[in-house]
């Protein structure tokens, strides 16, 4: 008999390895707003179905257990069933021994026994899906199933639309999986244990963000200060060593303690309580010869591969915006966002060459991924090539310049644009977006591209304004920015 509220699953046997703690929350508390899935992780869930369906096609002519989750007693029933018609695979085949139901996405039949097949919407095989295959063969051999191997099947980087014969590739992972086989038996025993008490006492520590994010984090951990040594740049193996010495607070640092560049400016600006900046800025901000345009691109990355050329989670430009500021701070703003299913990448390509047209310089935050969309557009559309070389030529990364010469305590240990613009210019914010974050974007550019009939016209057309207005925001943010740093180097 399987209970929701103290039974195991393969998926709350890999939350109870990382911490007993969250696995309990998982399961007496299933309805908290932390596992709420926002959009951009309801996206990655999506893409993961959308892989395992495709993945069941590599199995022809298999069984699929269906019924609701909740109704175990029939989904076992039903993969008894097919075992005995000797199905060739069973899609989500699904057992249940000792209070642990497992679901495998696919079980193969061969001459000699089964194998065990975990799809996974990865590019390759992580440690941490052993566990997970580790389990399934238990729970299965103790059904009386004949596993003989035990597969992860990933997707293929290597693979380029339009030919998906190669999407899938399948590792044997038998030997790691049953060299974990011997530890099951008692761990879920404790498991059990924990779901029958009280809630579990677990010290924080690593484990809370290995190998995935814990989504009661903030339950356990307290909310620290801009000065804990948490927020030390770049500095987790420090922070570690100086919180085990007792000490919590930048300002505590000892003088004596090896700091890289970046942060020993952390520190300064920490114990001064205000902004340090180098000599070198001025020097650097002269690299920056205008007219310079203000480049920002939104991707999409498709787990399943859609336009020629591309791969699983190829990431690819469907939207941008470019401001460009003449000599004297004249401004001009460019945008493009492509519609429809069809491949984006020719417009996209020519409204990046007509909107750098004339500047001498071209400028990005974290410029390596504007320089690899520019090169994959020149790559995929021979048209513009020589015009998306030129562009790539004249990019200037803004990023190693603000990181190397200004430090301002409201940075919080970081660089990235949502800490460093706010801090410079208070006045610039993305709270009034509807839609304020790049990974909130790619989701819905996904879903508006991609979604087919399950976005309708009006919804499309509400939510492109929104798109928008968040790109435009990016590249106004480095224009203030730069004004900004201007003022601090003069």
């Amino acid at each position: 008999m399987f209970t929701r509220t103290t039974s195991l699953s393969k998926s709350r046997y890999c939350y109870g390895l990382q911490c007993l703690k969250q696995l309990w929350w998982r399961t007496h508390d299933s309805k908290a707003p932390e596992l709420v899935a926002g959009p951009a992780l309801q996206a990655v869930y999506d893409q993961g179905h959308l892989v395992g369906e495709r993945a069941q096609a590599e199995f022809p002519g298999g069984t699929l257990v269906g019924h609701e989750y909740w109704e175990v007693e029939e989904k076992v029933a039903d993969t008894r069933a097919a075992l005995q018609a000797r199905s060739p695979a069973i899609y989500e085949a699904s057992f249940l021994q000792d209070g642990v139901f497992v679901a495998v996405d696919v079980l193969a039949r061969g001459r000699a026994g089964h194998t065990l097949v975990e799809v996974k919407s990865s590019s390759s095989v992580k440690d941490q899906y052993l566990p997970d295959v580790a389990i399934q063969l238990h729970v299965a051999r103790q059904a009386g199933v004949d596993v003989r191997r035990g597969e992860v099947m990933h997707l293929n980087s290597a693979c380029r639309f339009p030919d998906l014969s190669d999407l899938f590739v399948r590792e044997d992972v038998t030997e790691q999986a049953e060299a974990l086989l011997p530890a099951i038996p008692a761990q879920l025993k404790r498991m059990q244990q924990a779901l029958a008490g009280e809630l579990p006492v677990v010290e924080v520590g690593p484990h809370c963000d290995q190998p995935y994010p814990c989504p009661f984090k903030a339950r356990c951990w307290e909310p620290v200060g801009e000065d804990h040594v948490s927020t030390l740049y770049s500095g987790r193996k420090l922070s570690a060593s100086l919180l085990d010495a007792g000490i919590e607070s930048l300002l505590d640092i000892p003088e004596a303690t090896a700091l890289s560049t970046i942060q020993a400016r952390q520190v300064r600006a920490m114990k001064a309580g205000r902004p340090v900046v180098e000599a070198g800025l001025a020097k650097a901000l002269r690299t920056l010869e205008a007219p310079v345009a203000y480049l920002d691109f939104e991707t999409i990355n498709p787990a399943i591969p859609v336009w020629n050329g591309c791969g699983p989670y190829m990431a690819i430009p469907v939207q941008l915006s470019c401001h460009v500021v003449g000599a004297r701070g004249a401004m001009t703003h460019h945008e493009h966002l492509a519609e429809g299913a069809g491949d984006p990448r020719p417009a996209m390509a020519a409204a990046v060459v007509r909107a750098c047209q004339g500047a001498e310089t071209a400028v990005a935050y974290n410029a390596s991924f504007e320089r690899r969309c520019l090169q994959h557009l020149a790559d995929n559309v021979p048209a513009e090539r020589a015009g998306l070389r030129s562009v790539i030529e004249r990019l200037v990364d803004l990023l190693p310049i603000v990181r190397d010469h200004v430090y301002l305590p409201a940075f919080g240990g970081g660089f990235g644009m949502k800490a460093v613009a706010p801090a410079l210019v208070p006045s610039l914010d993305y709270g009034d977006l509807e839609i304020g974050e790049g990974s909130l974007a790619s989701t819905v550019l996904q879903g508006l591209l991609l979604g087919g009939e399950s976005m309708d016209a009006a919804e499309r057309a509400r939510l492109r304004p929104h798109l928008l207005a968040y790109c435009e925001r990016d590249t106004l943010a480095m224009v203030k920015v730069v004004e900004r740093l201007r003022e601090l180097a003069g």
